[in-house]
């Protein structure tokens, strides 16, 4: 009777192998969140759809069985539960409970992804780099001049980090202006701006930043954190005027030049005040100020939208944690009342008056800012070396990041903006 039944199980073994869903959870009990992202990604390119479950144990992943899928799980060190169709089935019906703040999206495609970089970018220029390297997410690296081109509508997604689209070089001439790697950025970039036609280096990234813009008007998704925020939204209002101080371009800024900023150009930003002199390190007031900021009480809370109503905020925020550790950068947070009333607060310190990550709509695409350099390097300087993600597995800070990285993979939703008051 035991041989039997042995006989039994193993012939029924494929059949529950057939009928069998991998759970990914996403709370406390994944050992590496960051590559449950990659795994994900992983499983799209074999056009199997995953669920992303909204709110369910952290923001889960679930998609069919296939041994392949486990065993690139047990590589990469994921967890993940093999559980049956109708477990699956349960938790379906669970999320689908009309009380139940969670709801079960579908993601459908591989999501195409372009980080836009310097060709002499170093180890420590950006975070997002180092998630989609660790998470194992395959990216094309473009500049100015493939932007230029036309290139940015092959793509889903667009990352932007510590770019200065205001042609200032980062506001790093009074500490860096002697440093080698100041004058060969520099260098490089009047370079590139002669080549591409353009009379100075502020003209070029003007002309990208268009570029950008008509990219997320034309249904893409765009998303910058550190000083690309800031910048951007600086050269878009200031097209046609002059806002640089003459050690940029050796002639003096505009006296005027406040005056007539644009500020229906931009994508969050209004009514903010520009700092033309080199010798402070902001652009703008958009950044708060960095003086006086204690690690051990810089925390951002990220807000709770309806999952069912509201899935785009809702994904965006997907964590296993709701506090968020702050972190600085070339931008590090934006002040709260010049961000623009349609553009939707994702996570705040309410008591500073500060926001640190937002999203917004802008034609047919969205934007989504996250300030700040590196989630995990609270104080990232100049030339330090690049963070180890295999210590920061589980980051809150970072899975923010994946969190945009997946969002282009849903099935389209409805843009609309969220009331986060």
């Amino acid at each position: 009777m035991r041989c039997l039944f042995s006989v039994l199980l193993v012939l029924l073994m494929p059949l529950y192998t057939f009928a069998a869903q991998i759970l990914v959870p996403m709370d406390d009990a994944q050992r590496n969140h960051l590559k449950a992202y990659g795994i994900a990604y992983h499983v799209l390119t074999y056009d199997v759809e995953v669920s992303w479950l909204l709110n369910y144990r952290g923001g889960s992943f679930m998609f069919d069985y296939h041994r392949e899928f486990e065993e690139e799980m047990v590589v990469r060190g994921v967890s993940f539960q093999v559980i049956a169709d109708i477990q699956a089935a349960g938790i379906l019906r669970e999320i689908a409970e009309p009380e139940v703040n969670m709801e079960e999206i579908r993601l459908h495609k591989v999501p195409r992804i372009a980080v836009y970089t310097p060709p002499n970018s170093l180890p420590w220029d950006d975070a997002v780099t180092l998630a989609l390297t660790y998470a194992e997410i395959p990216y094309d690296e473009v500049y100015d001049e493939e932007v230029l081109s036309g290139i940015l509508p092959l793509y889903d997604w667009l990352h932007l980090h510590h770019e200065d689209f205001t042609g200032q070089f980062g506001k790093f001439w009074l500490a860096f202006r002697h440093a080698d790697w100041y004058q060969e950025d520099v260098r490089l970039a009047e370079e590139t701006a002669r080549r591409l036609g353009y009379a100075q280096v502020s003209d070029l990234k003007l002309a990208v930043a268009k570029k950008i813009r008509g990219f997320v008007e034309g249904g893409g998704y765009m998303f910058a954190m550190c000083s690309a925020p800031e910048s951007i939204d600086i050269a878009l209002a200031a097209e046609g005027v002059d806002i640089l101080h003459e050690v940029y371009n050796g002639t003096p800024p505009d006296p005027d030049a406040q005056e007539r900023l644009d500020f229906s150009r931009t994508f969050a930003f209004e009514d903010f005040t520009i700092v033309p002199d080199p010798a402070i390190y902001e652009k703008s007031n958009i950044d708060v100020p960095k003086t006086g900021r204690n690690q051990a009480t810089d925390f951002f809370t990220l807000f709770e939208f309806s999952a069912k109503w509201d899935p785009i905020p809702t994904m965006l925020t997907q964590s296993h944690e709701t506090v968020i550790k702050g972190f600085m950068g070339q931008t590090t947070a934006f002040r709260k009342s010049v961000v623009k009333p349609t553009v939707t607060i994702l996570g705040e310190n309410r008591s500073k008056g500060e926001t640190r990550y937002i999203h917004g709509i802008r034609g047919q695409g969205t934007f989504t800012f996250l300030g700040g350099h590196d989630p995990e390097d609270y104080r990232h300087h100049v030339g330090d070396p690049p963070t180890d993600l295999d210590l920061f597995p589980n980051s809150p800070g970072y899975r923010l990041i994946l969190n945009n990285v997946l969002f282009p993979a849903a099935r389209k939703q409805p843009l609309k903006t969220w009331n986060t008051e």
